[in-house]
């Protein structure tokens, strides 16, 4: 058994400096995720006039219920998705004009329905560019809140950045959604507002979030679900054994459910109250498999890279919405595993993946780190992949080659 340490949660530790920057008091993150989208937020709620503290191994976040500490600012997202959908909605409910672009890749992710939800709601918006798009700039009085119907069917984050706020508006909000993805997210959403002392009402497919005040508090950051995925790929596809401390039967994130995925494709999967470690299969046989994927969209490319050493196919469906992250991905896993001699077919939704033995190629990244990283898994079995983009993994994981490389030393592989 080896045991690899995995980083904080990109989506809790983006919520979480969302939730402290609207709290009343001083918020204290342990173990928060250090890499470029976190950072990216946190540099934001400072351009925004919050205090916001980096320590070793926490980060302390003074809260101001009341909005942004300036009333102007330009704010540069990077290519955070979280922060670029959640700080405009936070700076929507203070008072001053502020300015949010992003990078060029995060700037053809689409906005549209927070952004129109937003305007409903009395916001005045300004795009410079194409309407539901960064650049964009809030002409910000507070929020009065009220009714919302809201289609989140291409991104869950649209419904989390109003979840957040709606404590923050004068009359709370009743959103109603018509279609909804990835909704393991939204529970982590519910489940944090109700740790910072709000809780949401739902009822069928309206959510009731009441206008009050959050509380500070310290919050211990969970491992990365998204990002462990990867290694337990790794033990899955070679036979091998992997733990991850710190995740258990208590995680919030619905990204651990990739581990029953694993399991049904014959793996054996442990989940203890605080690790998880998966085992292979003697020599890292698979099981072919059909599985709906869209609550766990992120894990995608971690099925589709180990996917061809299966003994059959690899059926991955109801997956549309990975086709407007950091890259279209399923057409990113259909050219890399094509470049790699894999059959391979898509769809609108859907990939279908046939067994083979991959050849040594060059993986074309598209600036993805869930590309990067997962390809970098199939490597484990096929000596001589490379990729031409290493350093994209610094959105999420700066250190995962290390961590890779460590795990391969561990097992005794050059």
């Amino acid at each position: 058994m080896t045991v690899v340490e995995i980083p904080g949660s990109k989506s809790i530790t983006a919520r979480g400096l969302f939730l402290a920057a609207a709290a009343r008091g001083t918020t204290v993150l342990g173990a928060p995720l250090r890499s470029d989208d976190t950072e990216g937020f946190a540099e934001g709620l400072g351009a925004l006039g919050y205090e916001v503290e980096t320590r070793p191994g926490e980060w302390a976040v003074t809260g101001r219920p009341q909005g942004p500490g300036v009333d102007t600012a330009d704010v540069y997202c990077r290519d955070g998705a979280t922060t670029a959908r959640f700080l405009p909605a936070l700076a929507a409910a203070g008072r001053g004009r502020f300015r949010f672009d992003a990078s060029e890749q995060m700037r053809a992710r689409p906005l549209g329905p927070l952004t129109d939800a937003l305007q409903e709601l009395g916001v005045d918006i300004a795009f410079e560019g194409a309407p539901g798009h960064h650049p964009l700039v809030i002409g910000a009085d507070g929020i009065k809140g009220g009714r919302l119907v809201l289609d989140a069917g291409l991104s869950s984050q649209f419904l989390t950045a109003l979840l957040l706020v709606g404590p923050l508006t004068e009359q709370g909000l009743d959103i109603t959604v018509t279609d909804l993805v990835s909704v393991p997210y939204v529970e982590i959403t519910l489940a944090m507002m109700r740790s910072f002392g709000v809780e949401v009402r739902r009822t069928g497919d309206t959510f009731r979030v009441p206008a009050a005040i959050y509380r500070a508090r310290d919050y211990q950051v969970e491992p990365d679900a998204s990002t462990a995925s990867y290694f337990f790929a790794a033990a899955a596809v070679t036979g091998r054994s992997v733990t991850v401390p710190g995740l258990g039967s208590g995680a919030l994130q619905g990204d651990l459910g990739f581990v029953d995925v694993l399991r049904e494709m014959g793996a054996d999967v442990r989940i203890g109250e605080d690790a998880v470690t998966v085992t292979g299969a003697e020599g890292g046989r698979l099981r072919g498999v059909s599985v709906n994927m869209r609550d766990i969209s992120d894990t995608v490319p971690t099925l589709a890279a180990i996917a061809p050493f299966a003994e059959g196919p690899v059926r991955i469906e109801d997956v549309y919405n990975t086709r407007i992250k950091e890259c279209d991905r399923l057409a990113a896993c259909e050219e890399n595993l094509r470049a790699l001699g894999v059959p391979v077919e898509t769809g609108r939704d859907w990939i279908e993946i046939r067994p083979a033995a991959p050849r040594p190629a060059p993986i074309a990244c598209h600036r993805d780190h869930r590309i990067a990283m997962a390809f970098s898994v199939t490597g484990l079995r096929t000596p001589g992949i490379t990729l031409d983009d290493p350093g994209c993994v610094k959105k999420t994981f700066p250190g995962f080659h290390r961590a890779l490389a460590g795990l391969r030393a561990a097992w005794g592989e050059a």
